[in-house]
C-alpha cells in the first residue's frame, strides 16, 4: 500500500503497480511473504521476520546511501516504511545512487525508490514524503516509527540534528552510514547512551568549517580514507565531494544487519561513542569509542589540522 502522504502544495503521483517488460501489469503474479523470504531463514527465524514484517522504519534521504538502505532493508522483509525526498534524479547521481536509471532522469527520488521497493515487495505499506525534513514535517515523518535510518546529504548540518534529536525524544534507535572515499563509516545512535549532539557537537551552531570537519572526522575518527582522497575535489559551493557507489553499497549492507539486530532484539550493534570505518581499498577495520566525542583531545588536535588543511584549498 502507499499512502501519498505530502504536505499541501508539494506534488506528487502515486507510484505506479510493477509491470513486465512489454509494460503489462503484473498484479496477477502470485505473492507469497514466506516463500519469497524464506531463504533468510537459518538467518532470521520465522518470529522474528514478522517482527520484521511488521516495523516501520523511517528513512530521509533516498540518494547514494538512502536508496540503498531502503533496498536492502526490503530485501531482509522489512515491510512497513516512511520515505522522505525532495530531489529528483539527474545524470550526476549515475556513479552511486541506486535510482538514478536513464528511465528515471527527472522523476522524484522518492517516488521512484517507493516504485522499486513495491517491485520488489508489492504488499510494503509504504508513505512517502516528497518533500525536504524539517520542523513543520518531523511528526508526520516519525509517525508510527520503530527505527531511524539517515540518508541525508552530506552537508545537511542544519536538519540532520533536527532528525536525530527528534528519534532521541522518541526513544528510536538511529543509524548514519557514510559512504566516505571506498569505506563506510558507521554509527549508531542507542536513545538511551550518547546522543548525536554529544558525540558530534551542536552542528546546527557551529560555524560552517566547522560543521564540515566535525562532522566528517567524528564519522571516521581513524579516517584510513584520507590516504588516497583528494580533498581539493569537495566543492562548499556546489556541496559536492568524491563518492563511489560501492561504499554506499557497503553502508546498506552494515546498516540492513543492524536494523535486524535492534528491532530482533538480537547481539545489538555498539552504540556510540562507539565507531567503526571497513575500508574496501586498504582492507581494513578501525573501530574505536570516542569516550568524550569529538571534545576530546586527540580528536581537537586532528581538527585543528583538518581545518587548517581544508583552509588551505580555500574552504572558509
Amino acid at each position: 500500500m502507499v499512502v501519498d502522504d505530502t504536505s499541501p502544495g508539494v506534488g506528487q503521483s502515486t507510484p505506479q503497480p510493477p509491470r513486465n517488460e512489454s509494460g503489462e501489469g503484473i498484479a496477477s503474479v502470485r505473492w507469497d511473504y514466506d516463500l519469497a523470504f524464506a531463504r533468510n531463514r537459518g538467518l532470521i527465524s520465522r518470529e522474528h521476520q514478522e517482527v520484521l514484517r511488521n516495523t516501520r522504519v523511517a528513512i530521509a534521504g533516498l540518494g547514494g546511501v538512502g536508496g540503498n538502505h531502503l533496498i536492502e532493508l526490503v530485501r531482509m522483509g522489512f515491510g512497513r516504511f516512511t520515505i522522505a525526498d525532495p530531489d529528483t534524479f539527474d545524470v550526476a547521481n549515475t556513479n552511486r545512487q541506486f535510482g538514478a536509471k536513464l528511465s528515471n532522469q527527472g522523476r522524484g527520488k522518492a517516488e521512484a525508490m517507493a516504485e522499486a521497493a513495491l517491485d520488489i515487495n508489492p504488499e510494503l505499506d509504504l508513505r512517502v514524503m516528497a518533500e525536504p525534513i524539517g520542523p513543520d514535517n518531523l511528526d508526520r515523518f516519525f509517525d508510527g516509527a520503530d527505527l531511524y535510518i539517515d540518508g541525508l546529504d552530506f552537508w545537511a548540518f542544519s536538519v540532520r540534528p533536527l532528525v536525530f534529536r527528534e528519534a532521541r525524544r522518541r526513544s528510536i534507535w538511529a543509524i548514519t552510514s557514510a559512504p566516505l572515499g571506498f569505506s563506510a563509516a558507521r554509527l549508531v545512535f542507542d536513545p538511551g547512551g550518547m546522543s548525536f549532539d554529544e558525540y558530534f557537537g551542536r552542528l546546527d551552531e557551529m560555524p560552517e568549517l566547522d560543521r564540515f570537519c566535525n562532522f566528517l572526522l567524528g564519522l571516521a575518527p581513524a579516517g584510513t580514507h584520507f590516504r588516497y582522497l583528494d580533498l581539493s575535489e569537495v566543492d562548499r559551493g556546489e556541496t559536492r565531494g568524491p563518492s563511489s557507489g560501492a561504499a554506499c553499497s557497503l553502508c546498506a549492507a552494515h546498516t540492513a544487519v543492524d536494523a535486524m539486530r535492534i528491532i530482533c532484539d538480537r547481539k545489538k550493534p555498539a552504540a556510540a561513542p562507539a565507531w567503526k570505518q571497513f575500508d574496501a581499498y586498504f582492507e581494513q577495520v578501525k573501530h574505536g569509542v570516542l569516550r568524550w566525542g569529538n571534545r576530546g583531545p586527540v580528536q581537537r588536535a586532528k581538527l585543528h589540522l583538518l581545518k587548517q588543511k581544508m583552509r588551505s584549498l580555500g574552504y572558509a
